[in-house]
């Protein structure tokens, strides 16, 4: 019996991951990613009618994440309490995306300006950051906000190429963040 549809997607999205976290995401072409799957690039067509729609269907699961930490913002009073548990939310979902997924962000960040997830995501983190604080609160406030999200960001981006642990990191970036929101 065949492969299932939603089976051989997810072996296209996992071997693209590979592929973009191995030579980046434009030196990444569909027959590369064709030929290590050992399909045609029309049968990888079947599933996906463009790079970009990889990347896309690879971002899905973490902006209806985002969303669903949005809708729950949306529902909360703005305090400091609900400003920790933002922070602690959006530091899991930095931390429990794949490894290759946070290098295709880092490496595609140029890129996803001209993609549609990278709009996306910039709209999304445009949108907590303006549901994290009063639009009267100080500007030192405001930066204190947006520089908390920041700083899980960079944890998992700037200092990856050092010898720090992943999880060492992760705790340093939630650590700064927890104190810059108060």
């Amino acid at each position: 019996m065949g492969e299932r549809r939603s089976d051989t997607r997810e072996r296209i999205q996992a071997t693209a991951l590979e592929l973009f976290a191995e030579h980046g995401y434009e030196k990444t072409s569909l027959r590369e990613i064709a030929e290590r799957l050992h399909v045609t690039k029309a049968a990888l067509y079947y599933h996906f009618n463009s790079k970009e729609d990889i990347v896309v269907s690879l971002f899905d699961g973490l902006i209806a994440e985002i969303d669903a930490t949005i809708a729950w913002l949306r529902d909360q009073p703005r305090t400091a309490e609900t400003r920790r548990e933002l922070v602690q939310r959006y530091a899991r979902l930095a931390h429990d995306s794949p490894p290759g997924m946070r290098r295709l962000l880092q490496d595609v960040r140029s890129s996803m300006r001209e993609l549609s997830v990278g709009e996306q995501l910039q709209e999304r983190m445009r949108t907590m950051v303006r549901l994290l604080t009063d639009r009267d609160a100080p500007a030192l406030t405001q930066l204190k906000c947006v520089m908390a999200l920041a700083s899980i960001n960079a944890a998992m981006f700037v200092l990856q190429d050092t010898d720090i642990a992943a999880e060492e990191r992760h705790a340093a970036g939630l650590t700064l963040a927890l104190e810059l929101v108060g």
